[in-house]
């Protein structure tokens, strides 16, 4: 299951992770970000232990939306040692985001 990430818990969860990290940034209005959800749990399902997949609610923790330029949703960013190494804005198909984690692996 993706992992809540908050404001508080991004530097910690993302940034200082050892392994590459998917960072779903999504809100419950927006229609786009519940086709990309079911898709996202795929992938935290089976990346689990080689990956770390989470969301952000960018209702409830706008800093790091705000950081990144996230201007629309859903926008999904790959990180690797805290830095973005891949990002994919609107909805996409789930190998466009396995092909971006296994890049990284």
């Amino acid at each position: 299951m993706a992992l809540e990430i908050t404001d508080a818990t991004f530097d910690e969860v993302v940034l200082k992770s050892d392994k590459p990290v998917v960072v779903d940034f999504w809100a419950a209005w927006c229609g786009p970000c519940r086709m990309v959800g079911p898709i996202i749990e795929e992938v935290s399902n089976e990346y689990e232990g080689k990956a770390v997949v989470g969301k952000v609610d960018v209702d409830a923790n706008q800093e790091f939306a705000a950081k990144y330029g996230v201007r629309n949703i859903p926008t999904v960013l790959v990180f690797k040692g805290g830095e973005i190494v891949n990002r994919q804005v609107g909805v996409s198909p789930k190998k466009v985001y396995t092909d971006a984690i296994d890049a990284v692996l």
